[in-house]
């Protein structure tokens, strides 16, 4: 099959697609403001209250990355379809990792929206999620996407999930790259990422992800022949602290 022809990257196209007619026309809030010292000018604001002009790459950052709009959810649909291109290719540039970008989707509390307007954004992030497992073009890692629709939905469930539906080689090497990528905070007893919206639940995240890790993730691990270096590491996460330390297959973690 032609990977122009890959059903994940159709999906997420025409998520991408649906984002863009669904938002089409939408503004700020007329009366929106911010620190002209810190955001930017009055001119970049009238542009976030001027409907379907593309924002500058540094415009668009600032944007997304403001905490302190007073209707973020306006914001957020207005900059969505741009910001969902941006961040599929790989240009969102947070200063730590997409969970920044899932914190901005939190703070606009999407999930609260008319479904005529979550329903897009709720397809979107299944479609990215799916297309970061099973896409070998996939530009983002899986495991930043993860984070992304971790901190976005505040809720773990549904990406384990369709995780353990997509069992084709690709999507192993995903589920090894993250563990890889994880084991080292987790074994640490932290989450791998900075939960940022507060109404999310750091330790009960932990929690659903270790279970996972240790349960589904270790027999798919095994199965697929991730080093034993690295199985060890996700069954140490099943240990007592100091016998997770004691172990003859602890890595030497410091924290």
């Amino acid at each position: 099959m032609h990977l122009a022809d890959h059903p994940a990257r159709r999906r997420l196209s025409a998520a991408l697609d649906n984002l863009a007619v669904t938002f089409r026309g939408m503004t700020a809030h007329p009366d929106e403001i911010n620190c002209e010292c810190h955001w930017g000018s009055s001119e970049e604001l009238a542009l976030l209250k001027t409907p379907d002009v593309e924002l500058e790459p540094d415009l668009l950052r600032r944007t997304w990355t403001a905490i302190d709009w007073s209707d973020h959810g306006a914001v957020l649909r207005r900059i969505l379809p741009q910001f969902a291109t941006v961040l599929v290719a790989g240009r969102a540039q947070p200063l730590s990792g997409l969970e920044e970008a899932g914190s901005c989707f939190a703070r606009g509390r999407w999930q609260q929206w008319p479904d005529d307007h979550a329903g897009p954004v709720r397809e979107f992030l299944r479609s990215w999620w799916v297309q970061s497992l099973t896409d070998p073009d996939a530009v983002v890692p899986a495991h930043e996407v993860f984070k992304m629709c971790a901190e976005a939905t505040g809720t773990l469930g549904p990406w384990l999930a369709a995780w353990e539906t997509q069992t084709g080689h690709l999507s192993d090497r995903r589920l090894a790259e993250a563990a890889a990528e994880w084991e080292y905070e987790l074994l640490g007893d932290s989450l791998p990422w900075s939960v940022i919206w507060y109404d999310h639940d750091e330790e009960q995240m932990r929690a659903e992800l270790v279970a996972w890790l240790l349960g589904h993730a270790a027999v798919r691990l095994r199965e697929s022949g991730a080093s034993a270096d690295l199985r060890h590491r996700i069954r140490l996460l099943g240990l007592a602290e100091e016998d997770r330390w004691t172990d003859p297959h602890w890595p030497g973690h410091r924290y």
